[in-house]
């Protein structure tokens, strides 16, 4: 991929996004990359997506770097942060967005499909901790962005093995912030409904997005713009930052998407 160099006297920002290719992710490189930051574009399956990303970064006058991985694979996963820095320069700031999100409940429950979440959900994004500190001077400072979920602060019984692992990185966020500080920040967002999952109708989507006090929950932008002031808050670390339009004040029996369509 053709790269396209910063300025002269620009500082150069380098930013891992798993999952960019598509959705949220997507919108999460676009918004660091329109704040001045270079992307790794992280993606399994979705190689034609994740181009058209990553020429819409590079629009943006920013580089961009394509990284193919599975993150169920823990070499794979190891190898990212140096395939990154190799591309575009020391990586300082991780973001994990991509996720493993297959439904299940209590009656149908099974340990694979726990295990399966949780490599994804859990074990990648503190691989990728863990690598980042690694690689990160004492005198210097990086950041680690989880994409966590509103639904972690107003349970409910659905989708369980994704619930399970989400709550586990919520526990990790504060650890890992003990843990790796100073070098590295841990930083948690958590969105509400942001965007059409699985066999949701648009209809159910839009109904569903208004179920808040505010009367709306959160967009791709709002989503990203957390990510970049996340990225840069050099205060920030051991929380997450809940942007949903209030959805987590809304007790509900079942998942939003259910109850909408």
């Amino acid at each position: 991929m053709t790269h396209i160099t910063p300025s002269a006297g620009d500082q150069t920002k380098v930013a891992l996004v798993t999952g960019a290719g598509r959705r949220l992710g997507r919108a999460i490189a676009l918004g660091l990359a329109a704040a001045g930051w270079d992307i790794a574009v992280h993606y399994r399956h979705s190689e034609r997506e994740a181009k058209e990303t990553a020429d819409a970064i590079q629009g943006l006058g920013r580089r961009a770097a394509l990284l193919p991985a599975d993150l169920s694979d823990e070499a794979a996963v190891r190898a990212l942060p140096g395939r990154a820095a190799e591309a575009l320069g020391r990586v300082t700031c991780v973001v994990n967005n991509a996720s493993l999100f297959e439904y299940d409940s209590a009656t149908t429950f099974s340990p694979s499909l726990l295990a399966a979440h949780m490599n994804t959900n859990l074990a990648a994004p503190l691989l990728l901790a863990q690598a980042l500190h690694a690689a990160t001077p004492e005198n210097s400072q990086a950041v680690v962005i989880n994409l966590l979920d509103q639904k972690l602060y107003n349970l409910n019984p659905d989708f369980l093995s994704y619930t399970l692992s989400k709550a586990a990185l919520d526990a990790a966020t504060t650890m890992l912030a003990q843990a790796l500080a100073p070098q590295v920040r841990i930083v948690g967002v958590a969105p509400g409904i942001t965007m059409v999952s699985g066999d949701q109708s648009e209809e159910g989507f839009s109904k569903a997005h208004t179920v808040t006090p505010l009367g709306r929950s959160s967009t791709p932008q709002d989503i990203a713009d957390a990510v970049v002031y996340a990225a840069s808050a050099r205060a920030l670390t051991g929380t997450t930052l809940v942007v949903d339009g209030g959805q987590h004040l809304v007790p509900l029996a079942r998942d939003v998407m259910f109850l909408t369509n």
